[in-house]
């Protein structure tokens, strides 16, 4: 897929975690991860975002900028964030949140994915064997299919397998099960709307 997840595992700076949801609007996102009605600032790139991050008085002040893409709403977090604690509320009345966490000081790197306000399944990129929530088994035969996996929850794959590669491996199947897409131009470049979120 043009424009996918997999190309995460490329880019030494992955800093920001990243929350898709589906059934909502971006702005609802934005409200959702904490942003106050009427805060969007006007739209800016994620140079800019940093710039704010920088700028806020506290560490607790974030930056989240929102859009569309590909049935999706997603959004971007600068700062510390906590897309991964407002997971199933994000998801609640019926959408569909994924949120990816590049968990750059502590690895491993991070999936979750919650539906209708529950913490459906997570489990660390390259820690698959550990997989938790209320179905934790939802993409175990797609981790199978994937070589990731044996249908036993077993590691599958070949030793010496780089991390990227590894990473990669699960990004992809992640991506083809949602239909995640951000392209990198998307990310950094365009203008979107941004919350600022204390």
């Amino acid at each position: 897929m043009s424009g996918g997840i997999q190309r995460l595992v490329e880019q030494d700076d992955w800093q920001h975690d990243v929350i898709f949801a589906r059934g909502i609007t971006p702005e609802e996102l934005g409200l959702r991860m904490g942003g106050p009605r009427g805060s969007v600032v006007s739209p800016i790139t994620d140079a800019e975002a940093w710039n704010m991050v920088l700028d806020l008085a506290t560490d607790d002040d974030d930056v989240v900028r929102v859009g569309a893409q590909g049935g999706w709403s997603f959004a971007v977090e600068y700062g510390l964030g906590n897309g991964a604690e407002r997971l199933a509320d994000i998801s609640r009345s019926g959408a569909e949140a994924v949120h990816l966490a590049p968990s750059v000081d502590h690895p491993p790197r991070m999936f979750s994915y919650a539906r209708d306000g529950v913490d459906v399944c997570s489990f660390g990129i390259g820690e698959e064997v550990w997989r938790w929530g209320d179905q934790p088994d939802l993409l175990l035969p797609e981790l199978v299919a994937a070589g990731v996996l044996h249908s036993d929850g077993a590691y599958a794959r070949p030793e010496g397998e780089s991390y990227r590669d590894r990473d990669r491996h699960t990004l992809g199947l992640i991506e083809t099960r949602f239909g995640l897409s951000l392209p990198r131009d998307v990310w950094e470049s365009e203008r979107l709307p941004a919350f600022v979120i204390a």
